[in-house]
């Protein structure tokens, strides 16, 4: 495996995660399932399931991340994301897949310094595109643009307009 692939091969691990991240962030939401067991039913049942369309399998120590960390950083994340949302939007009645991936976002951009900040913008517009087809994904890219300008001070420079 040339070094290409083995970086395509790890960034596709890391794309996997960060949609089973959200699906979990999910399913705890929704249903109220803790962390452990959420977790546990991922890793036994869901990451590592090959697929024609994707025979990549999930980073596990990145999910893992992603999850306990969103869970950690919680009550610090979700303050930062209702003050970026359009006035009149709060982070409690947005769609709770919209807010997973929003967390899931914030947490990787706050504490992941190792994943460049477009990466993850990237990455997450991705994500929404995968459960969205109206307006989501321009909401995570605003949300997640106005944060890394902030949390990454010079990592994303301004373009001239011109």
């Amino acid at each position: 495996m040339t070094d290409g692939s083995k970086k395509q091969s790890a960034q596709l691990r890391r794309r996997r995660a960060r949609l089973a991240a959200v699906q979990a962030l999910y399913q705890m939401d929704l249903a109220q399932t803790n962390l452990e067991d959420v977790i546990s039913e991922f890793s036994e049942f869901r990451l590592n399931q090959d697929t024609e369309e994707e025979p990549v399998q999930a980073d596990e120590a990145f999910f893992k991340d992603l999850l306990i960390g969103v869970v950690r950083a919680q009550r610090d994340i979700d303050p930062i994301i209702d003050a970026r949302l359009a006035e009149g939007w709060h982070l409690v009645r947005i769609d709770s897949i919209l807010r997973a991936i929003l967390r899931s976002a914030t947490y990787e951009l706050m504490h992941r310094d190792d994943v460049p900040a477009k990466v993850v913008i990237s990455e997450y517009i991705d994500v929404a595109h995968a459960f969205f087809e109206g307006d989501e994904p321009r909401v995570v890219n605003g949300v997640l643009d106005n944060l890394a300008r902030n949390a990454r001070t010079g990592e994303l420079h301004e373009t001239p307009e011109g």
